[in-house]
Parts: C-alpha cells; sequence; structure tokens
C-alpha cells in the first residue's frame, strides 16, 4: 500500500481525505488518485537519474486521465504513446509532443500524419513494413520522421505471459538478427531520420537481471551500428518496472535506474525511460460498497458495485489486488469471494479475502491506479466510474461519472 493511502482512527484515507468522505460525495465505484503519490514517483525517477541525459516518457496506456498527463507534464515528463487517440490526449493536457515517442505495431497512416504534424519526437517503428509506409507518409507531407526501431532481444522478462513482449514469439519490435540490416535500410529512404534504438521487454518485472541482460544485447547493437557509420542519440530502455500488489519484491526505483546506469557506464547517448504501471498503479483506488453478503455451501460472496468492467485485470490476468474496509468495523471477520454484478462467472475482484463486512460496507480496491480506468468497459451497459483526485485536503473530481443515456447516444434504430 502507498504511504499516501493509510488508515487515520479506523478510517482509511488518502492524503488528508478519509475515503468514506470521497465515496458519499461521488459514489460508487469511484477510482481516487493521490496527486502526491504520481508526484513522489516521477521525482524518484529524476532525482536518480541527475547528471545524465535523460527523458522520462511516462506511458499513457496505464492510466490516460488528463489530471493525470498534466500532473506529469508540469514536472517535465514526456509521453510514451501507442495510438493517435493517446497523442490527442497529451496535447489536450498540456503535454510538450516534442517529447512524445509514438510506439505500437499497427500505426495507421492517419495517426502517422497526426504525429508528424504535432512534431513528435520519434517514431518507435516496429516492423519493415512500418518503415516504408511511414516513410511514403512522411514525403507526401514534405517531413523527414524521426525514427528509432524497437529492438526485440529476446529476453525473457520473467513475468505474466500476455505482458511479456521481449521474447521472439511476441509480436513487438524487429527480430536482433535483423536489427542492423534495417537499420542500413532506414538510412537509405529519404524521409526517415534515425535518431535512437529502442528496446521494451514486458511489464510488471520484480528484478533487474532482465533489464541489464536487454541492456548488454541493445549496447552491443549500438557499437554494430557506429561501425557501420550510424550513430544514434538516443538509447529507449522502454519502461517494465513491477509494483508491489501482494508479496512482490520489486526493486526501489533508485536501485533500478542505478543499475541501468551501471550498464550505460561511459555512454553518451540520451536516456530515455518508459515508466508506466510503476508512477500510477500505487498511486490510485477503487472505491467499492458492499450490495450483498451470499453465504453459500462452499463459499461466501461479498457481491459489490465494481465489476470486471471497472477492473479488468483480476478477470484477465488472475490479478491480485489488496482489497481493505474502508472503515474498520465490529463485523465477524469471514472469507468471501468478492465479486460484482456482471453475469460471468469471471466476474471477481479478489478471491478467498478475510473481511469483517456487512451489507453497504465500503472497500478500497488498491494499487488500481494503472491499467483500471484505461481497461475499464461498458459490458452489460455499465457507465464507467467516476475518476477523483485528491491533492493534499482538496478533492477533484476529474472525470465525471458516465450516464446511460451518453452510452447510447450514437446508436440509431433503423425504419
Amino acid at each position: 500500500m502507498s504511504s499516501h493511502f493509510q488508515y487515520r482512527e479506523g478510517a482509511l484515507c488518502v492524503e488528508q481525505v478519509p475515503l468514506a468522505d470521497i465515496a458519499a460525495q461521488f459514489g460508487t465505484p469511484c477510482y481516487v488518485y493521490s496527486r502526491a503519490a504520481l508526484t513522489d514517483g516521477y521525482r524518484q525517477f529524476s532525482n536518480a537519474l541527475q547528471g545524465r541525459e535523460h527523458l522520462i516518457c511516462y506511458a499513457v496506456k496505464a492510466n490516460s486521465n488528463l489530471a493525470i498527463l498534466n500532473v506529469f507534464a508540469r514536472l517535465g515528463a514526456g509521453f510514451d504513446i501507442v495510438s493517435g487517440g493517446e497523442l490527442q490526449r497529451v496535447l489536450a493536457a498540456g503535454g510538450d509532443a516534442g517529447k512524445v515517442v509514438f510506439s505500437g505495431v499497427g500505426k495507421s497512416v492517419a495517426e502517422m500524419r497526426l504525429a508528424l504534424d504535432a512534431g513528435i519526437l520519434c517514431f518507435n517503428v516496429e516492423s519493415a513494413a512500418e518503415l516504408e509506409r511511414l516513410n511514403e507518409v512522411a514525403g507526401s507531407m514534405g517531413k523527414v520522421a524521426p525514427i528509432s526501431l524497437r529492438v526485440n532481444p529476446d529476453v525473457d522478462a520473467k513475468t505474466h505471459p500476455y505482458i511479456s513482449t521481449g521474447l521472439k514469439q511476441n509480436k513487438f519490435g524487429v527480430a536482433y538478427t535483423e536489427a542492423v540490416a534495417l537499420y542500413r535500410k532506414a538510412a537509405t529512404l529519404p524521409h526517415l531520420r534515425i535518431t535512437g534504438v529502442d528496446c521494451h521487454i514486458g511489464s510488471q518485472l520484480t528484478e533487474t537481471s532482465p533489464f541489464i541482460a536487454a541492456v548488454e544485447k541493445v549496447l552491443a547493437l549500438v557499437d554494430a551500428l557506429a561501425r557501420e557509420g550510424i550513430r544514434l542519440e538516443h538509447i529507449d530502455l522502454g519502461g517494465g518496472l513491477g509494483i508491489r500488489y501482494n508479496d512482490e519484491t520489486p526493486p526501489a526505483i533508485a536501485d533500478y535506474v542505478a543499475a541501468l546506469l551501471g550498464a550505460l557506464a561511459g555512454r553518451s547517448e540520451k536516456l530515455v525511460l518508459e515508466p508506466g504501471r510503476v508512477l500510477v498503479g500505487n498511486a490510485g483506488a477503487l472505491l467499492t460498497r458492499v450490495e450483498y453478503l451470499k453465504p453459500g455451501e462452499e463459499k461466501n460472496f461479498a457481491i459489490v458495485d465494481a465489476a470486471m468492467n471497472d477492473l479488468m485485470r483480476p478477470a484477465l490476468y488472475d490479478a491480485y489486488h489488496n482489497i481493505l474496509p474502508v472503515q474498520r468495523e465490529n463485523h465477524v471477520s469471514q472469507s468471501y469471494e468478492v465479486v460484482g454484478p456482471i453475469c460471468e462467472t469471471g466476474d471477481f475482484i479478489g478471491h478467498a479475502r478475510e473481511l469483517a463486512i456487512a451489507p453497504q460496507s465500503l472497500l478500497a480496491v488498491l494499487s488500481a491506479g494503472a491499467y483500471g480506468m484505461s481497461m475499464s468497459s461498458n459490458y452489460n451497459t455499465r457507465p464507467r466510474a467516476a475518476e477523483v483526485m485528491v491533492d493534499g485536503a482538496s478533492v477533484h473530481l476529474v472525470r465525471e461519472r458516465e450516464t446511460v443515456p451518453q452510452l447510447f447516444a450514437g446508436e440509431k434504430i433503423i425504419s
């Protein structure tokens, strides 16, 4: 649990505000974020990188709320995007297009045009076909596209297979063995300018050894390119540093950065990092209310008003999130399956959780700041949750709860 979420006299608070007060004002389900936690995470990176030319590009896919993007933009962050929509969010939030790197395997012509018009820092190109398309699009606009190749180092990130991205069977990046040839090809294309190399091996990594193995392979590639006269301005080592959800022991940000800097000793290239989850994961919680307690022969169910459409990670990855009562109450403690109201057996928030609760008790699902709201949906015609940011004693609604009429406003009945 983040230090910014703590019990005070039996009430779970975010910074100086009781979560029960937020639920009373904005209802549930509701995502709640700590501005102090967001700021603290970013500053841990920037402090650890002092004295080294660098750019911290927040991975927008982790949580794309405009208020969160604006907090990072004001701290000086760049942004790692994977769609044209994310670029438009960054710009709307006050982000600097000149600090944006554009990743993703399926960039469309329209997305390329949008990014070239905005003047982004770099396209992280993920295939030979994309290289050709980007050259054509940039040429049609009278522009030169800055590029790096996302190189797949075939390093096992030792994480969940759905979020491992650096193995040769993954869809991401270009094969390590083909990278030099592709850089040679890029150097001949008139509307591309080679600026760097990119590597990202996966998400929720809890040890530094896979990162260092990837760095070593990337540096060997950088040296091979230099021998051919292709000199790079930056090395982008991606993101992926994990957080503690349950009993994981990921390295501290300072230790992770120190390990990377040690591996890069003597190198002059600018270092680009793309942290996402580690900046926002433990800065957010999902508030939910118990609707019913349903005893069963084999299991007891706590049916809450949040569901898999609000927080997909448990259903998608069998992911663990700590669940705590918002108010410590004098009820009998029992083991519960914490489940939502969606018509799917996979709709659960947590298995076998020991909780002392009653109907209408409030629960906080912790570590929900990353891949919570950004992966949420309207399955079962459920409006998406409100989002709130707390700044000290101040509470700000940063996204209104959707309404059902909004969900079908764009639909038409045919005659």
